[in-house]
């Protein structure tokens, strides 16, 4: 029994030992596998810390560059030009050069059968490079550290596109497409009136177009952006314009006046020119009935005139006591109908007076050139062609008087040159007129009345301006010349220069102007 009892006892001790080492070696397998994922966590924690720092030493690095880099940046283009990875000041100087090529010196507009050109020189035409090389500069730089670092990324690898501005002289541009209105085809003819005798001729006017100067503005300035001018001409706006109706009413009120004698004073030195009494032949009511009861080109108001007591010319040169001013130019005698018509214009011109603050207006003085006035056929342009045309000629008076209106130093209200360059005058220095549409205007900006005071004879016509000479008074010099040529047209300005004691005051610009080749 003792035996059997220690083999049994033996037996348990012996499952007790494998039950342990069991136990054991399970704990073992338990430590191990709950070491294993923490061991994991760790080395990924570590990977994901060394991917971080990369990242952030990346950042800090491409922080710190884009802080220092003096140039633009990578992906940057102002129009189609690249500019990354230049300084500012570079990239300007290669934009400039880059532009200057596609500007052309010149452009045409045009407007059915009607051309004209444009010189870009003249109007200083360029591409606002600085605005656009600062503005490119600045991508990149315009916000946080984050923002700058960003744009940057994206700019390399989208690239950026800046539009430079067109700069040109758009005030002088300006003038020039008013102009153009009234050398269209089809432009609109205001309606007008004036003195024939003893009849007031009020002219209807005509539905036409003008030139919508803002629109066509912008069109140029398209086209120069674009680079189209060079070959292709741009396309003149134009907007339609009813001429003004005729207003019979304002007209008698501008035209009734009671007649006025002339006298001056000496203390203060002061003129008041007569002026003829004028007032209507008939009533208010038949004349507006005469311009209601049909449509015509031409409506005729007849006039009746109360003379004054003292007329002007009876105060004689003691009135005017100086002469500030004399230019003369020559015309050839043998060309009978151009100097009938010279001599007609210069007549209705002589002996004006013009008060402190008058303005002279060419067309409204010299009236309508028509048959019944007296004017013959003779050469004239039109639409760039040599043909004839009523009148022709007048155009050396209103030039003539241009001149000797400059030379007094007074204000010049309203001035066109010729479509080709005037044999009788220097370059820049003519006054085209057209009744109804271009006139030549000037202002007495003096402290004194004036006298214009005109004279045909022998092949020349002379204008002298008479006044009182004050002490603040200019010796007056004109320089004109031709500034350039293209291959269809004359370019040329005019200055008015200002001497005292033969010291130059100042220099203005007269005109800039425009002219075809023959």
């Amino acid at each position: 029994m003792s035996n059997a009892n220690d083999v049994l006892e033996k037996k348990e001790n012996l499952n007790n030992i494998e039950i342990s080492n069991e136990n054991i070696m399970q704990h073992e397998e338990k430590s191990i596998i709950e070491k294993k994922p923490k061991s994991i966590l760790s080395i990924f924690t570590m990977l994901v810390g060394i991917f971080i720092s990369v990242l952030l030493i990346i950042f800090i690095g491409f922080t710190v560059f884009n802080m220092f880099n003096t140039n633009i940046v990578s992906g940057v283009f102002i129009k189609d030009f690249n500019v990354s990875n230049l300084s500012p000041s570079d990239a300007k100087y290669q934009l400039d050069n880059y532009l200057k090529e596609k500007i052309p010196e010149e452009i045409t507009v045009k407007h059915g059968d009607f051309e004209a050109t444009i010189s870009l020189t003249q109007m200083e035409t360029s591409f606002d490079t600085k605005s656009a090389c600062d503005k490119a500069f600045k991508v990149g730089r315009n916000g946080n550290i984050f923002e700058n670092n960003l744009s940057v990324l994206s700019t390399m690898f989208g690239n950026v596109y800046i539009e430079p501005k067109v700069v040109l002289d758009e005030k002088s541009l300006s003038k020039n497409l008013q102009d153009m209105s009234a050398q269209l085809p089809d432009a609109v003819v205001q309606s007008s009136y004036y003195i024939e005798g003893n009849e007031l001729l009020i002219t209807s006017g005509k539905t036409g177009n003008i030139v919508d100067v803002d629109a066509t503005l912008e069109a140029i300035k398209d086209s120069i952006y674009n680079f189209s001018c060079i070959d292709n001409p741009v396309e003149i706006v134009v907007k339609s314009q009813e001429p003004e109706p005729i207003d019979v009413e304002r007209i008698y009120n501008e035209v009734k006046k009671d007649p006025v004698d002339a006298y001056y004073t000496t203390n203060p030195f002061s003129v008041q020119p007569s002026e003829n009494g004028v007032d209507f032949n008939i009533s208010l009511d038949e004349a507006k009935s005469i311009v209601t009861a049909e449509k015509k080109d031409e409506y005729s108001i007849p006039l009746k005139f109360i003379s004054p007591k003292v007329t002007t010319n009876m105060i004689g040169t003691e009135a005017f006591p100086d002469l500030l001013s004399s230019y003369s130019t020559r015309f050839s005698t043998y060309d009978k109908n151009r100097s009938t018509n010279i001599t007609l214009a210069a007549r209705k011109v002589n002996g004006t007076v013009l008060m402190p603050g008058e303005t002279f207006s060419y067309n409204k003085v010299v009236g309508a050139r028509t048959i019944a006035a007296g004017y013959k056929e003779a050469g004239v342009y039109v639409n760039g062609q040599v043909t004839t045309g009523i009148g022709g000629g007048i155009c050396q008076v209103s030039s003539t008087l241009y001149n000797a209106a400059v030379y007094a130093n007074l204000d010049i209200v309203q001035r066109t040159n010729h479509m080709f360059v005037s044999s009788y005058v220097p370059i820049s220095r003519d006054a085209t007129v057209s009744y109804g549409s271009l006139d030549f205007q000037f202002k007495n900006n003096r402290n004194y009345p004036i006298k214009i005071v005109c004279s045909v004879s022998g092949g020349v016509c002379n204008f002298q301006i008479f006044g009182m000479k004050q002490d603040d008074d200019y010796q007056v010099e004109i320089s004109s010349y031709q500034t350039g040529s293209s291959s269809t047209s004359i370019y040329s300005v005019a200055y008015k220069i200002l001497k005292r004691n033969g010291v130059v005051v100042s220099k203005q610009l007269l005109s800039k102007d425009t002219y075809k080749k023959h």
